[in-house]
């Protein structure tokens, strides 16, 4: 089950980060076809937001064909945006956790990490070119 987590400082509407955050976990493979959103009134009651803002995320993922509802028992999963590389991720999960481990004991504050990372993987990665493995 997904928990969302809200960034006040984001200039992303509160709708969007509900989207985001179901993309991201279809993405990885957290959310999968057949798995159930969380319920509306359970989103809109632990993050302190108003429903509809909860139904406009859930209409913008059905609207996509990632979601769809089903009246009085909720909404769900039809399919999922992980790639074929999903198996491989559990690994690289781990070895990312371990690198924010040893980013974290180095001092790095996570505005740190982020910056790091974002840059980085600007100067090396494109979403055409193959990757190659770096020993």
């Amino acid at each position: 089950m997904i928990e969302f987590v809200l960034d006040s400082r984001s200039k992303v509407n509160t709708y969007m980060q509900l989207v985001q955050q179901v993309k991201q976990a279809l993405r990885v493979g957290l959310l999968t076809p057949g798995d159930q959103l969380p319920k509306v009134r359970d989103v809109a009651q632990s993050l302190a937001i108003n429903p509809n803002t909860v139904l406009k995320a859930y209409r913008e993922l059905e609207i996509e064909g990632l979601v769809g509802g089903r009246p009085g028992v909720g909404t769900f999963v039809q399919r999922t945006l992980a790639g074929a590389s999903l198996p491989n991720q559990a690994e690289l999960r781990d070895d990312l956790v371990a690198w924010l481990h040893r980013a974290q004991a180095a001092g790095l504050t996570a505005e740190d990490v982020i910056a790091l990372v974002e840059t980085t993987l600007r100067a090396t990665l494109t979403d055409d070119a193959p990757h190659k493995e770096h020993a």
